[in-house]
């Protein structure tokens, strides 16, 4: 089975971290969103996998590479232009081939894996298999209904009144039958092609397509809090490790990574923290769930809950809570009190 994994969207949602970087591409447990995607494949046994770039590709590609950190064997596909996610099964025709495979939206974290549902699709192999979960907020997702037997009878995007609370998670198993799907129908009214028409056409069409619901903890990182949400998750299950320096005068709690290269003088570090390859803490508290990348500086500074890029800077800043810090910023206080920022790369900002 092959996959194909999407990766070129623009996470307007995101902005302004999305604006200088691909949305896919901000860490959460200090690794990017698409590298627990790509985890989960090479877990199940995938080993060919077809990438959906986008304008942002280069970069992609860049923290990619060839697939090889993962036993995987990665191929480029650009996508010119977002036309829906039907349209990137129909771009993948060469790449997929007669092949099986699952599609994997890049900027989803399904965090216990989807190794069952790539069994239950091995053992009934249905034409399509999508993988539910359970949401509080279903007019915010594409919907399956289902009957009493636990088949899907119909799919609705993002409906005004849901007759189901089952939400598509982004994961969806196909046999070659899709391909059909795919190019009998028409672009949507938003001009794009979507899966749940093509989809919708496999269910009036006979094919076989069926559900399978995913207990585990899912989220669609297209937002600011969701993005914090998943770090904090996935930052539960983190075991501490310590490569780089650690003073006598500092205090490490909990679970805590210190990268090689990283240093931490007269500091305090609340797990679970991730203290990244270079980074520089000095008179410093480090609260539990923050994630701070390569080459930070952070000096008499105060963070929890918060996700920091590689390159910044946080000088005499205390209080900082539920903040995403972009790329090289560089940040300055003159007092001090509970703060919460979202900056993109390269912002330098005066907190009075």
């Amino acid at each position: 089975m092959k996959a194909l994994v999407l990766a070129g969207g623009s996470g307007t949602r995101l902005r302004p971290l999305s604006h200088t970087m691909a949305k896919q591409l901000i860490p959460v447990a200090g690794r990017p969103v698409l590298m627990h995607c790509l985890a989960d494949l090479a877990e199940i046994g995938v080993t060919e996998v077809g990438m959906i770039i986008g304008a942002r590709g280069e970069e992609t590609k860049k923290a990619v590479g060839d697939g090889a950190d993962f036993g995987l064997k990665v191929t480029y596909i650009p996508q010119p232009a977002p036309l829906g996610l039907a349209h990137c099964v129909k771009l993948a025709r060469g790449f997929l081939g007669e092949d099986d495979f699952v599609m994997y939206l890049g900027d989803n974290i399904l965090a216990d894996g989807i190794a069952d549902a790539a069994a239950e699709f091995a053992r009934n192999r249905p034409d399509a298999q999508i993988v539910l979960t359970r949401v509080a907020n279903p007019r915010e997702f594409g919907v399956a209904e289902l009957d009493a037997d636990g088949r899907i009878v119909a799919l609705a995007e993002k409906p005004d009144r849901p007759r189901s609370d089952l939400a598509m998670t982004g994961v969806y198993f196909f046999t070659p039958a899709v391909h059909e799907a795919v190019e009998a129908i028409r672009p949507s009214a938003r001009g794009e092609l979507e899966i749940t028409d093509a989809l919708s056409w496999m269910l009036d069409h006979g094919r076989d397509v069926r559900a399978t619901e995913f207990l585990g903890y899912w989220k669609d990182t297209g937002r600011v809090d969701d993005v914090l949400e998943v770090n904090r998750v996935l930052m539960e299950r983190l075991k501490g490790s310590v490569r780089g320096e650690v003073d006598a005068a500092s205090t490490l709690r909990g679970e805590v990574v210190v990268e090689p290269g990283a240093r931490i003088t007269a500091s305090t570090v609340v797990g679970p923290a991730v203290i990244g390859a270079g980074t520089q803490v000095s008179g410093s508290h480090i609260g539990p769930y923050t994630t701070l990348g390569r080459d930070c500086t952070l000096l008499g500074a105060g963070i929890e809950y918060s996700i920091v890029l590689d390159g910044v800077s946080v000088r005499h800043v205390e209080g900082l809570h539920g903040s995403m810090i972009g790329r090289e910023a560089d940040i300055t206080a003159a007092t001090a009190r509970t703060r919460r920022l979202v900056i993109g790369d390269h912002a330098k900002v005066e907190v009075l």
